[in-house]
């Protein structure tokens, strides 16, 4: 008996041979391929169709190497990328940083009033009584705010850090009794700040704000601040006439006090500052400003 297969059934015995090369070729079409070669009455148009098929995957073959896509190229390209950025470092504003950490430290600070020229001495006093009353998990952090000032002796410009407010310390606590206790009748210190039984803590911005100074900010080299080996930018311009009079309102403009007014108690040309009393905590305290980070009212 012939193992050809009947007429009727409307394939050519020799599309057999179409279909096993279609199946090796393993091309994404060959199933639409084979569809239309059954559905096709004329032999000769489905020999046609698998000419042109086979044509394409010979121009496919012969086509470059480099031009052909690569299977995963895409998503090494992208991790090649990233591995890139990763690279590159990452800038991070030391402020924004020194901000998120003070949110989340416990307990709340406070401001404390010492006798000037002894808030270091109050600052370590503070420290010595907590430790030895046992009072650590109540007292947490004190702080003397300073500032980095720029002063002329002798014609040369020098930079010096100072106590930013002379007879206040600020001190991160609970509060309750004892904690009050502690630091209230510490040597050197004259009364919290505000109601001397209940005192009120410092709004975060205003604590933020005191306590900025600490924050270590990268210095930029500069040969002309530093006679031509690098050091820090300090310098300021000092106006040629003195335009400012004792008694007179002005505004702050730059440093940690911007935008507060204050009245001029001193005017020093010769080094081209202004010593400026401050409200602060119901209190008149004297601050010494450039006289370029004024503005007059």
């Amino acid at each position: 008996m012939s193992d050809a297969k009947p007429e009727e059934a409307g394939v050519p015995a020799d599309l057999d041979a179409l279909l096993e090369a279609i199946d090796e070729a393993a091309d994404p079409e060959a199933d639409a391929v084979v569809d239309d070669a059954l559905n096709i009455d004329d032999f000769d148009e489905a020999a046609a169709v698998l000419e042109v098929l086979e044509d394409d995957e010979a121009e496919a073959a012969d086509q470059p190497v480099a031009d052909q896509p690569v299977e995963g190229e895409d998503v090494a390209a992208e991790l090649a990328a990233d591995a890139d950025a990763s690279d590159e470092e990452v800038v991070v504003d030391p402020y924004d940083a020194f901000r998120a950490e003070l949110r989340s430290l416990p307990g709340k600070w406070y401001v404390i009033h010492s006798y000037a020229g002894f808030e270091k001495r109050v600052k370590s006093n503070i420290e010595s009584r907590k430790t030895s009353m046992g009072m650590e998990d109540f007292v947490f952090q004190v702080e003397v705010p300073m500032e980095d000032v720029v002063e002329i002796k002798n014609g040369q410009r020098k930079l010096v850090t100072r106590v930013r407010i002379p007879g206040y310390v600020l001190v991160r606590m609970f509060l309750n009794e004892d904690s009050w206790s502690v630091v209230r009748h510490t040597p050197g210190v004259t009364g919290f700040v505000g109601n001397s039984h209940n005192p009120t803590p410092l709004r975060f911005e205003e604590a933020f704000n005191m306590l900025k100074s600490l924050v270590e900010v990268a210095e930029v080299p500069t040969a002309k601040a530093s006679g031509g080996k690098g050091g820090k930018a300090v310098a300021r311009s000092i106006p040629a006439e003195v335009d400012f009079e004792i008694g007179e309102t002005i505004t702050i403009k730059e440093g940690s006090f911007a935008g507060l007014p204050g009245s001029i108690s001193e005017i020093k040309p010769e080094s081209g500052k202004l010593t400026v009393l401050v409200s602060l905590f119901e209190r008149e305290t004297p601050v010494e400003l450039s006289f370029d980070q004024v503005t007059k009212l």
